[in-house]
């Protein structure tokens, strides 16, 4: 409807402006030299706009032959462009259904209409390294390496193949480059956290470790690698204040502090271990500097006012009035251990350790009982590794049998 209306006006306009133009009078004369050219105003600018549309017309017509050529070859780049994404895509296809060889097929045609793209060197890395061919991956990483708008990807697709082939001093020096491509990226950091790890520099470790990684034990590891014992002890501490749980880290920094001339603090940190989480080796280090059975038993009775009612605190208990001949008081420790959800074959062998002392090795039947509940009781907890399964006497940052980092854990009782 609006057109219509613009339509009728402009027509309107034009019948107006002819209408006065034939209105007008006088005439326009040209001489040149004795050649005299006369017509009407009217006629004189009819033919000026006649002449105006005439080279109007022409002057675009010269201007849309002379951008042909542009246009074709735009035409022809996006013709390319989209020749190429097609064979880009079923190169996708290719490669995610498992056929790297075809992958590379299309991919070759990408490249005869685009060149030597960052993507499609990055797809071709991609596919020779599902094919296996990790020569020719390392070969398009490198051509992207060597670009300046993609460098970042081609060290990171060689510092992956480095790291899988355990070429880890060479991974270093990518990482280094790639820090220096792209400041701050948190792949790169979880990277080089994982090569500290694989390389046990714990220190290296420790300052890259991301939030919920298992600081307390790092900080621990990184102690018994650091030769400045100032800087052993602080780390130590750390790895205490940052997990009291954690038996090993309370033992280190209870035994550094009783190398520094503070038994009475060394006494303090392993108490709030107790505290925390309850632990055989915790127990044994708190017990360790008192020998005479009846004051062991004193200090086991000082240590147990900070988790009374613990599995491990009855057991220490029990044992250590077993040791020092008091058997009521040890039976009755014992016997409430037995009784608790998680009892382990350590306190049914105290049990019968008891039987025993009281009764002697003849065959009284409380004997065989506690015998019995022995045998059958599950076995005691230990550090585990986690990966492998492998037990260990004491805590380590690796696993000796699989050279994991940070899998040995203890499958005890959870803290009561």
């Amino acid at each position: 409807m609006k057109r219509a209306i613009k339509l009728l006006l402009l027509s309107a306009l034009a019948i107006g402006g002819g209408l006065w133009l034939t209105g007008l009078g006088g005439t326009v004369e040209l001489r040149f030299g004795e050649w005299l050219i006369a017509a009407p105003m009217s006629v004189t600018l009819v033919l000026l706009v006649v002449v105006f549309a005439v080279l109007h017309v022409v002057l675009r017509t010269i201007g849309w032959l002379r951008g042909w050529p542009a246009r074709r070859r735009l035409r022809l780049r996006l013709a390319a462009h989209e020749g190429a994404e097609a064979a880009v895509t079923r190169a996708l296809v290719r490669l995610a259904a498992g056929s790297p060889e075809q992958a590379l097929l299309e991919i070759g045609r990408a490249r005869r209409l685009l060149g030597e793209t960052p993507q499609l060197l990055l797809l071709a890395a991609e596919a020779e390294r599902q094919a296996g061919r990790e020569d020719a991956a390392a070969g398009h990483f490198r051509a992207l390496a060597a670009r300046e708008d993609s460098r970042f990807l081609g060290l990171r697709g060689l510092l992956r193949q480095a790291v899988a082939q355990h070429d880890f001093e060479g991974a270093r020096a990518l990482a280094e480059q790639a820090e220096q491509a792209e400041p701050g990226a948190v792949w790169l950091r979880q990277e080089r956290a994982e090569m500290a790890l694989a390389t046990a520099a714990w220190r290296e470790a420790l300052a890259l470790a991301p939030m919920g990684a298992p600081r307390a034990a790092l900080s621990l590891a990184a102690a018994r690698e650091e030769p400045d014992p100032l800087k052993a002890a602080e780390l130590e501490r750390q790895a205490f204040v940052t997990d009291p749980g954690f038996a090993p880290a309370v033992i280190a920094h209870a035994a550094r502090l009783t190398e520094e001339g503070s038994p009475r603090r060394a006494r303090q940190a392993l108490e709030q271990g107790w505290a925390v989480a309850p632990h055989p080796d915790i127990a044994q280090a708190y017990l360790a500097p008192t020998q005479d059975p009846l004051e062991r038993v004193k200090a086991a009775e000082m240590l147990a006012r900070r988790n009374p009612q613990h599995l491990e605190t009855h057991l220490m208990l029990g044992e250590a009035a077993l040791r020092a001949g008091l058997t009521g008081r040890a039976r009755a420790e014992l016997q409430t251990a037995g009784a608790m959800p998680g009892a382990d074959r350590r306190v049914f062998e105290a049990l019968v350790a008891l039987e025993k002392l009281e009764q002697g090795d003849a065959g009284h039947l409380a004997l065989a009982r506690a015998e019995a509940a022995a045998q059958a009781a599950p076995e005691p907890p230990q550090w585990r590794c986690g990966h492998c399964g492998t037990e260990h006497a004491h805590w380590s940052p690796r696993c000796d049998s699989c050279g994991t980092a940070l899998s040995i854990h203890w499958n005890g009782v959870a803290a009561g």
